[in-house]
């Protein structure tokens, strides 16, 4: 037998079991959280950019974020270009290797295959890393390659994990 729904288990809360429509709950299920975002603390978090109000309310409190918009999106594009391509060639060397192999073109052995389709994915990895660490920080973009942005966003990353280890383990900055 099929369990009954009516109306009410539309608006069932997460504690209420399926079709649990005359006010029944799950024994030891938490109900859900009804303050909004921002009273339960993510307007003190770094990382959160903006916290709504509520559906239709129009407010939204700004928060300080640790790398701006325009610096996230410049290392997100950077990085999706960067890892992108050797990922994609990673993926064209496995379906060409079978295509070669399937139509007696070439007899191509499976190591190569690993290796060509390894070192592609490799330098995917190694695009992921420079896609973040050639973003330039200021306001303005900087060069098409920015390379002279490396040196400047490894040294902020050393002095960054510098100030975590003197801060210590048990203190909390956030």
């Amino acid at each position: 037998m099929a369990p009954r729904r009516d109306s009410k288990d539309e608006d069932a809360s997460p504690s209420q079991g399926f079709g649990a429509g005359g006010g029944e709950t799950i024994p030891g299920a938490a109900k859900a959280p009804t303050k909004p975002l921002a009273a339960l603390g993510a307007k003190n978090s770094k990382t959160a950019s903006k916290v709504s109000r509520g559906p239709g309310s129009g407010k939204r409190t700004s928060v300080q974020r640790a790398i701006p918009d325009a610096v996230a999106n410049r290392m997100a594009r950077r990085s999706a270009l960067a890892s992108g391509f050797p990922t994609l060639m990673g993926m064209t060397v496995f379906v060409a290797s079978y295509l070669l192999v399937s139509r007696d073109i070439l007899d191509v052995p499976p190591a190569a295959t690993l290796v060509a389709s390894g070192g592609c994915f490799l330098l995917g990895l190694v695009g992921l890393s420079y896609g973040v660490f050639s973003s330039s920080w200021e306001e303005q973009p900087g060069s098409l390659l920015g390379a002279e942005q490396i040196r400047v966003n490894v040294g902020r990353l050393r002095e960054s994990i510098r100030s975590m280890r003197q801060a210590g383990p048990g203190d909390s900055q956030g």
